[in-house]
């Protein structure tokens, strides 16, 4: 599976600030393109700082002198890399407190910027999508599951499984790397399986669903062989 990372969700094109640049300019930058912040540049198209609408605000409260961006950006800058996955950046946002990073390449340089809502964007990524990458990438190409025999619905990002796997092992896994799939809210488990091969199961054969557990057994209300 390949999950997304910062370089797909990232804007290229981003506005950018000098270290010269007035404030007057740079509210009217925020205002006219509809963002919270800009990276400050340097003479190599380095991050060296950004200026946020709270480092104007607060400039504002406090009646300092400061007109430029220099002198009331955040610095030094907190940097993504485009190779980052989403989970890093994200995390990243959350640790340093802030909405937007500014993303470099190898040297330094500046080659996009990613926000709080590009990362939303994974959220509204549309179930059929989702049920595609569950089927052929964590079932079929990563489990080996035949596609006949589990079930995937997929609404408003939950994911549903519903079908019999071989064995109690690849139960969690299955859920898992479901889970860990872009766009999935929640894993809803309905799996069955015919074989518990764990540590402290039974190691004999178990049909579907239980049928096949023993005389006189009936199958477990959520499918999975009884007294599991």
């Amino acid at each position: 599976m390949r999950h997304r990372s910062v370089a797909d969700l990232m804007t290229p094109q981003a506005v950018v600030v000098q270290r010269g640049t007035s404030l007057k300019e740079i509210a009217r930058l925020l205002d006219e393109y509809d963002i919270t912040a800009v990276p400050v540049l340097d003479e190599d198209e380095r991050p060296v700082g950004v200026v946020s609408e709270a480092d104007l605000l607060r400039r504002q409260i406090a009646k300092l002198g400061a007109t430029t961006a220099e002198a009331i950006m955040t610095s030094p800058a907190v940097v993504a890399r485009p190779e980052w996955s989403v989970v890093e950046a994200a995390k990243t946002m959350e640790k340093r407190k802030v909405k937007r990073l500014p993303v470099v390449d190898d040297a330094g340089r500046l080659i996009g910027v990613i926000s709080r809502s590009d990362l939303v964007q994974l959220f509204l990524r549309r179930d059929r999508a989702i049920q595609e990458e569950v089927l052929e990438e964590v079932l079929t190409r990563t489990l080996g599951v035949s596609p006949s025999a589990v079930t995937v619905e997929v609404a408003d990002g939950t994911v549903t499984l519903t079908g019999t796997l071989d064995h109690k092992s690849l139960v969690p896994i299955a859920v898992r790397l479901c889970e860990s799939v872009d766009g999935v809210v929640e894993v809803v488990d309905r799996l069955g399986y015919r074989r518990d091969d764990t540590a402290h199961g039974e190691h004999g054969e178990h049909g579907e669903h239980g049928a096949e557990a023993g005389a006189g057994a009936e199958p477990a209300g959520d499918g999975r062989p009884e007294g599991e």
